[in-house]
């Protein structure tokens, strides 16, 4: 058995996300950002919107308003954005690229299931870069999926560059997982995992990761800087929404009937379901 053969395949999981969608003040600023830092490409731009994605597809839709008032730190919303790179090597040559540009980063972690990079964009959403460990670590003694927090090994990340360049984000990354701010952890999961259908995969004090077909988190809500907090208030820079990819319609029929005997409305855009959050975070559950 190779590392590949035991990297999960996200494509195969029943949920899975698909786009990100933020409202920005600066348009013209915040795609530089994800085009320069990130290595994002354009796929289109018009109407105050612009499209951002890998080779093979869109990930990120930023629609522009500079009449928005800015990101609250402590609003439900989004905590970070997680760009899934498919190698180690991609997150090595990344780093690489993250240094030369001098850009601030905010942390490094090794988590069992993952190694992941932090920052945040010119508007202060939170951006994660990460890698997955093969599936063969996460999982303890009993088959629990293990997380932590743990050092990350910078310098022989950086040693795995070998004078390799980044460029573009590669073929095969896609937005592996979104964590969110949110007002109370047992009202997260009552949506994420009640409502939706995700496992909950663990938990760490103030955050429950949801991941659904064994991965370690698609979703996760912390409340650390948002205990309390209310539904977010409209004509706010942030989070906009999410679009979740569910791959069988009887996956789907079953995350609408849940939502209406809870009483939750749901909203289409022409075909697609769009259910709220309690705090106000739209998910689209698109085929």
């Amino acid at each position: 058995m190779t590392a590949h053969d035991t990297q999960f395949d996200l494509n195969q999981a029943p949920l899975r996300i698909g786009r990100v969608h933020l409202n920005v003040r600066d348009l013209v600023r915040m795609s530089a950002f994800y085009e320069q830092a990130l290595g994002l490409i354009r796929h289109s731009e018009g109407g105050g919107r612009v499209t951002l994605g890998t080779p093979d597809t869109a990930v990120l839709e930023l629609r522009g308003d500079p009449s928005l008032a800015p990101v609250d730190p402590r609003a439900a919303g989004l905590f970070h954005t997680a760009f899934l790179l498919p190698e180690r090597a991609d997150l090595a040559r990344w780093l690489a690229h993250a240094l030369d540009m001098q850009l601030p980063l905010q942390g490094a972690s090794d988590h069992i299931v993952s190694e992941a990079i932090y920052l945040a964009d010119p508007e202060g959403n939170g951006v994660e870069i990460y890698t997955d460990h093969p599936i063969t670590r996460w999982r303890g003694p009993e088959g629990q999926i293990r997380m932590a927090t743990d050092p990350l090994d910078l310098p022989g990340l950086i040693a795995l560059a070998d004078g390799t360049h980044w460029t573009d984000f590669p073929r095969g990354g896609m937005i592996g997982h979104v964590h969110l701010q949110v007002g109370d952890i047992g009202q997260a999961e009552g949506f994420y995992r009640d409502i939706l259908g995700f496992d909950l995969a663990a938990r760490y004090p103030g955050a429950s990761f949801f991941g659904a077909g064994g991965y370690h988190h698609q979703l996760a809500g912390n409340v650390w800087n948002s205990r309390g907090a209310g539904p977010r208030r409209a004509g706010t820079a942030g989070l906009d929404r999410v679009e979740l990819i569910v791959n069988d319609p009887a996956t789907r029929a079953a995350i609408l009937a849940r939502a209406a005997a809870a009483a939750i409305a749901t909203d289409y855009h022409g075909d697609t379901p769009l259910l709220r959050d309690p705090w106000g975070t739209i998910l689209t559950l698109t085929a």
